[in-house]
């Protein structure tokens, strides 16, 4: 009997077929705003998630503000330090930096540069383009190398390539000059460093040749496998906060970030597919609306149907399985037309496509629960009908 409603229902939605259309057209819609728009805020999230985790998110930054008290416990002793007293620390890299003039012949351009150490490269994932980075030994030797980002490089060298160059650092108390040993590939920015427009040079050298600061400006803290970092960085937060007080420094790590950018994109397209889903109750009741049509129409088919036996339970039983397998056609539609939507938007602005199966759910779901809820009463109209005023109904 199931199956045979089916085919009941199939051959009815397609002897109205513009009907049949404009009744689907709500909850076609509907299923494929929320579809569009769960798949939409699932690909953000992961294209958001990615461009942060670029940026190290096994790493937590510490920076001492300009105005600490207590600015001398922020030697390059600390790491050593925080590396005894907390656990899942792996690493802790010295970083200082400061504002400069770099020269190549007649081109000039003021850059950042960072005195940072040998490993500094491979704990924030930058990976070289061109030539190397420096070495252990170019840091303990205070060799006057450096190693550029990829913008400051094509600024300084618009044509030809930087490495085995010289360019010329400029302070107040003069200039230096630096062999140019690599180049380094594209990297996002991030909270606390603009990669691609900055210089990197030995940390001694910087100590020594550039600017003989007695502590350290930042600290790159990397996160040991299995961590947590978001853990980690409020360990390190407590341990600092006891040492020299709140007020003395700042901790940032990307993984709070990540964190919370997934939070807020998954809100948002909830929100929004909530609000799409109204869609989907206004197609519902289109569908309530031709079905009580199709009733109305049909009424001499029940008529004969109840004469021939068939039980009120049977009647409702058909015009049920109508209003569904409607609604879950509309569906199928809406999904395709939402993933498809989808698709071509996160190709235009460049996100990984993502799908989102919990909204094929949901939409699936849905649409069964309109057309039980929107097909019910139509049903149960027609299972009451009187078959002897149905036989006479004109």
């Amino acid at each position: 009997m199931f199956f045979e409603n089916i085919k009941l229902a199939f051959k009815s939605m397609l002897s109205n077929k513009m009907r049949t259309f404009l009744s689907l057209l709500g909850i076609v819609i509907g299923v494929g705003s929320v579809v569009a728009i769960l798949t939409l805020g699932s690909s953000a999230s992961g294209s958001i998630t990615e461009s942060l985790e670029s940026g190290g998110i096994d790493t937590i930054s510490l920076t001492a503000t300009p105005t600490a008290k207590n600015y001398d416990t922020f030697d390059e002793l600390l790491g050593q330090e925080l590396m005894e007293n907390i656990d899942g620390i792996e690493n802790v890299i010295n970083v200082n930096s400061t504002r400069a003039r770099i020269r190549n012949g007649k081109i000039i351009k003021t850059a950042s540069v960072y005195g940072v150490s040998s490993d500094y490269s491979s704990e924030v994932n930058y990976t070289v383009k061109e030539g190397s980075w420096f070495t252990s030994d170019d840091n303990i030797e205070r060799h006057q190398v450096v190693v550029l980002g990829s913008s400051i490089a094509e600024d300084l060298f618009p044509d030809e390539s930087a490495v085995g160059k010289s360019v010329s650092v400029f302070r107040e108390q003069g200039s230096k000059s630096y062999t140019v040993i690599g180049v380094m590939d594209d990297k996002d920015s991030s909270f606390t460093a603009s990669y691609n427009d900055s210089l990197y040079i030995p940390y001694n050298t910087f100590t020594q040749r550039l600017q003989n600061a007695p502590y350290v400006g930042n600290y790159v803290i990397k996160v040991s496998e299995g961590y947590d970092a978001v853990s980690v960085s409020d360990n390190v937060s407590s341990y600092l906060d006891m040492l020299v007080g709140s007020d003395n420094f700042y901790v940032f790590s990307q993984a709070n970030l990540t964190e919370i950018a997934s939070s807020i994109t998954g809100t948002f397209g909830t929100f929004l597919a909530a609000i799409a889903g109204i869609s989907l109750l206004v197609g519902g009741i289109g569908i309530m609306n031709i079905m009580l049509v199709s009733v109305a129409e049909r009424t001499k088919e029940i008529g004969i149907r109840k004469a021939l036996g068939a039980s009120p339970k049977v009647i409702r039983g058909q015009f049920i399985t109508e209003a569904v397998v409607l609604t879950m056609v509309g569906g199928v539609l809406g999904i395709a037309l939402g993933t498809g939507v989808s698709f071509l938007v996160c190709r235009l602005v460049n996100w990984a496509f993502a799908i989102s199966l919990s909204s094929y759910v949901i939409s699936v779901g849905f649409s069964t629960f309109i057309g039980l809820f929107f097909g019910w009463y139509p049903a149960k109209k027609a299972a009451k009908l009187d078959p002897i005023e149905a036989l006479n109904y004109e």
